[in-house]
């Protein structure tokens, strides 16, 4: 048969081809079809000098003729084999992931099934559904996945995801608390689709409250809460905050946050109760338990303690993304002040129940934290007895390593349980499926994790209950958490200078000027993961600046005047005193990183113009994190920090006016 082949092709080649002048890569092609390299005289014995002329060009030429002819072909032979066999393994896991649209086929009936009977402990339910999985089932609980990425949402359970988030900006249109309701119970009820009917767990970053909406209460960021020192208001405001998520069928919030930051240049220095150990252990604690009292209904929504670990002692140009400085960077420091510093906050959340941990994004020594199996496995696992869900940060997975394939294997060997892809959901199903198939990773290993994935979901309460009720929105417009929210707010207040007992200001003060472009800009009072991940500008939600809190609270005892740019050309006596609002711009993780903490020059010029216009003038900081102001301090007669307040603005009015006292204590160094 191969020599009929070579005897059409030799007659081609005298009909098609001239006699050669110059070697091309066309005529190159023909000589392939009869001259083998080197030994053409075996393979064509009747050769003529027209034909040997052209075998002895490849011999002259065996660079080229290998470029051309052996190693081009071969590789392009190689991609299409390697892309084969990969389409082959997808088609094949997306058809062992079954999916049962109807309960009423023989292997879709599950009901009777001991894993779905709720008088049965959690450990033999696990156990139960455990041993009925096959391992593609098994893979997809460990998956994490933007739900913006999901294009088609039968991929849910035709890949078995275990879990969906909302990165913060990912919300339905329109976006309203209906709608979100909406979109959630959707994705629940497609995921009881699939052959087994396991419920996923939806999550987001509800770090002050449902603020994914803009109709809905949003509280103090955590800076904020660290100042109040108060247990029992962080353990109100974590409540209601699980109330809101709850109502429209979120049961996993990614927080809290028990970083302990020291240095405020840091881009998520604010999600922090503070930078004192014992106090954001004390404050997590009560955080976790506010979470675990939720009863609206029969779920039960858990937290999530963040960052494991350490990563509040990153240091400046250490972060390995090229667009940040601290975030994202290595944490500098001894395993003795690890312990010391970082880890009583966790510590102090797993003896509250916390049922997820989140490992940072950070470095330590030399590792990223979400391969470190000796603080994943060993410490957090082992030491500290965790037994919930170890889940891994936004793309914490694939930054360990450029070959995905190996950062997926270094993370499972780790100890990660649930990965935050939070995109490539079809790669990771099937690069574990490799993996256990190679060897590379045993099956007992994603047992363990899809073992603590799946008793955590009958502990919410996933398996039993249907999705959450309409009736249950009303929540979100509770006046309870508004009052509760201005409550946060009042008691957050910290007074850094305060010459002559000026603030709180006198029923007597009767001129009263209000100025600066962070009075009237609610965008600027929520901060970041507000609505939008970087946050927003402007007065577009729903809620009460701190220029409508003065005007309400003080209107009717002073006259009132607000001038965005501190003019006031009407003005023609000095006020009593002058009121400067001024902020930072809404920032999120290392997009925040700053190296000059200084106020801007257009409101250092602002502090100078209300210098002519009032006796008095207060400064009112808006921020995240402290300020530098040693400049401008001696040019003020009082100061406050407000933090990030959230919706409710006039919290702060009821502290300036004296209807409340001052209560707010730094959980931060702050020098004036």
């Amino acid at each position: 048969m191969v020599g009929h082949q070579v005897l059409v092709l030799t007659i081609e080649v005298r009909i098609l081809v001239p006699e050669p002048k110059k070697l091309t890569s066309e005529n190159l092609f023909f000589l392939f079809c009869f001259c083998v390299w080197e030994n053409y005289d075996r393979i064509l014995v009747n050769k003529t000098g027209f034909e040997r002329r052209y075998c002895d060009i490849i011999n002259d030429n065996k660079e080229t003729f290998m470029k051309y002819f052996i190693i081009t072909p071969l590789i392009l032979l190689a991609f299409w084999v390697a892309f084969s066999i990969i389409n082959s393994q997808e088609r094949e896991v997306i058809k062992l992931v079954a999916n049962c649209a109807e309960r009423s086929a023989k292997n879709c009936q599950i009901s009777d099934l001991p894993y779905m009977d709720k008088n049965l402990d959690t450990e033999a339910r696990v156990k139960d559904l455990l041993k009925r999985m096959t391992l593609e089932e098994k893979i997809g609980q460990m998956m994490l996945v933007e739900r913006a990425s999901v294009k088609n949402p039968e991929d849910i359970s035709n890949y078995g995801i275990g879990a969906l988030l909302s990165g913060m900006g990912s919300k339905p249109d329109p976006n309203t608390k209906e709608s979100w309701q909406k979109m959630i119970n959707k994705y629940l009820l497609v995921s009881k689709s699939s052959r087994l009917g396991i419920p996923i767990l939806y999550g987001i970053d509800g770090i002050h409250g449902h603020s994914h909406l803009t109709d809905t209460v949003i509280f103090p960021h955590f800076i904020g809460l660290g100042a109040t020192n108060d247990v029992d208001l962080v353990r109100r405001v974590a409540l209601a905050t699980t109330e809101q998520l709850a109502a429209t069928g979120i049961y996993w919030n990614f927080s809290p946050n028990l970083d302990v930051p020291s240095d405020p240049r840091w881009g998520r220095f604010y999600e922090s109760f503070g930078s004192r150990p014992k106090l954001v252990a004390r404050l997590g604690q009560a955080y976790t338990e506010g979470i675990n009292e939720y009863n609206l209904d029969d779920y039960h929504p858990i937290g999530t303690a963040k960052h494991f670990i350490g990563a509040g002692a990153m240091e400046w140009g250490s972060s390995y993304n090229k667009n940040f400085q601290i975030d994202q960077g290595e944490s500098i420091m001894t395993e003795t002040e690890l312990r010391f510093r970082h880890l009583p906050s966790f510590q102090a959340a797993i003896e509250a129940g916390i049922k997820s941990v989140m490992v940072g994004l950070n470095s330590w020594e030399n590792k990223k934290l979400s391969e470190n199996k000796y603080l994943i496995d060993d410490l957090l696992k082992g030491e500290l007895g965790f037994e919930g869900i170890v889940v891994s940060d936004w793309y914490g997975v694939y930054e360990i390593d450029q070959n995905k394939y190996k950062a997926m294997l270094k993370a499972v060997q780790a100890g990660i349980d649930m990965q935050m892809l939070p995109f490539e959901y079809k790669l990771f199903m099937q690069d574990v499926f490799n993996a256990v198939k190679k060897g590379d990773l045993s099956e007992e290993r994603i047992d363990e994790s899809v073992a603590r994935i799946l008793k955590v979901k009958f502990d919410i309460g996933l398996f039993d209950n249907e999705p959450v009720a309409t009736d249950l929105l009303r929540v979100l417009d509770s006046k309870e958490h508004q009052a509760l929210a201005r409550e946060a707010v009042r008691k957050s207040l910290t007074i850094l200078k305060n010459e002559n007992k000026l603030l709180p200001i006198s029923p007597k003060t009767k001129i009263i000027l209000v100025a600066g472009d962070t009075a009237d800009n609610l965008g600027k009072q929520l901060g970041a993961w507000s609505v939008e991940w970087q946050g927003i500008d402007g007065n577009w939600t729903e809620g009460t600046s701190i220029l409508a809190g003065i005007e309400e609270v003080g209107q009717g005892k002073h006259q009132i005047t607000f001038d965005l740019e501190g003019d006031f050309p009407n003005q023609t006596r000095l006020a009593d005193i002058g009121l400067i609002v001024v902020g930072e711009k809404p920032y999120a993780e290392g997009w925040g990183d700053k190296a000059n903490l200084q106020l801007e020059k257009s409101q250092i010029e602002l502090i100078k113009k209300m210098k002519l216009k009032a006796k008095k003038v207060v400064l009112i900081i808006v921020s995240g994190r402290s300020l530098d102001i040693k400049n401008i301090s001696k040019d003020l007669d009082a100061i406050v920090a407000v933090w990030l307040p959230g919706s409710e603005g006039g919290g702060v009015a009821d502290v300036l006016f004296g209807a409340y006292p001052f209560n707010g204590t730094l959980s931060i160094p702050w020098e004036i």
